[in-house]
């Protein structure tokens, strides 16, 4: 298919991904906002990643590496004071392996977060200096972990919901528009917010795939402040280089849109990201939102999330011809 437009490519607009293009609907940026890039070429043991491991990962996922490795650490502390000596533990009473096993790891326990119960002491120098060392690893270690939960607390980042499709609906009576729909899911004040659509295709240049980049005009590129939903609208006149699409058009170029948004969090004071993408899948044509807010009795305007992404069909002003994309 020949790809033909008077809208030039802007080098610009590529999202750092060069001419790579996109091969088995395999997206650049993924839905979640993460960077569809694998990385090879580091060591097993680089340490060079694991603060930003351990403030991004899962809630699920962070608490139990918290407690996974406070279960091998008192594990492994429960066996030493088993080669030294159960009988070096003071108040003692197992009587079998698995019972001073229990009583060594409770032990532990106690040692690492400074408890100390005084039910079971330590005797003898060897153990008395595991228990010291001990001791000085749970402080570490618990500072560590208090370091890390605070960071994944404080740090500042957007919740934003975007809506699941991207839809081609009516757009100014006889006009259409690329259209999708976002809403903040948290309580606080987001100000200054600005959109970027990126769309890219693979384009096939003397026999090689390669991928363009395009920034998409948009109804409206800035919101002082988001209260409500926000309606983010490209639309498809002359001046669009998707003005002739078609969805096998879109499938065939593999076509993507990117969707980049900043915004200054109040609460924060600081400037936050949020990123997701839309594949040609994505896409519904001859359709519009429904609204996703109400009026509850005393007249007070109700937000309603879990609408975001509701539409309904309708009939688009005019027929779509062949696709003439940009080069």
């Amino acid at each position: 298919m020949s790809i033909r437009s008077q809208k030039k490519f802007n080098p610009e607009d590529d999202l750092g991904f060069g001419s790579q293009p996109v091969i088995k609907s395999q997206p650049l940026i993924k839905q979640d906002g993460s960077i569809n890039v694998k990385r090879r070429g580091l060591s097993f043991f680089h340490t060079e990643d694991n603060y930003h491991t351990l403030i991004t990962m899962s809630w699920t996922k962070f608490w139990l590496l918290v407690l996974t490795c406070y279960a091998i650490l008192n594990i492994v502390f429960a066996f030493i004071y088993m080669t030294i000596g159960v009988n070096h533990l003071n108040g003692s009473e197992g009587t079998t392996p698995y019972q001073q096993f229990w009583d060594a790891f409770f032990f532990s326990a106690q040692t690492i977060s400074t408890v100390g119960y005084g039910h079971i002491s330590p005797s003898g120098m060897a153990t008395n200096s595991v228990a010291a060392l001990e001791s000085l690893m749970g402080l570490l270690a618990f500072a560590l972990a208090t370091g890390l939960l605070y960071g994944r607390f404080s740090k500042p980042s957007a919740k934003i919901v975007y809506s699941k499709n991207l839809l081609i609906a009516p757009y100014l009576e006889t006009c259409q528009g690329l259209m999708f729909r976002l809403a903040n899911m948290r309580r606080n004040i987001l100000i200054d917010l600005e959109i970027e659509i990126i769309f890219s295709y693979n384009e096939d240049v003397n026999g090689k795939p390669v991928r363009r980049f395009f920034q998409l005009e948009v109804e409206r590129r800035k919101v002082s402040i988001l209260t409500l939903n926000w309606t983010v609208v490209h639309p498809l006149d002359e001046n669009s280089p998707l003005k002739d699409m078609t969805p096998d058009d879109l499938k065939n170029t593999q076509a993507t849109f990117a969707i980049l948004l900043r915004a200054f969090d109040d609460t924060f004071a600081q400037t936050v990201h949020s990123r997701t993408s839309y594949q040609f899948e994505n896409m519904v044509w001859g359709a519009k939102f429904k609204p996703a807010f109400d009026r509850d009795d005393d007249g007070r305007i109700v937000l309603d999330l879990s609408r975001i992404s509701e539409f309904t069909n309708v009939e688009l002003p005019s027929p779509k011809p062949p696709l003439n994309l940009p080069q």
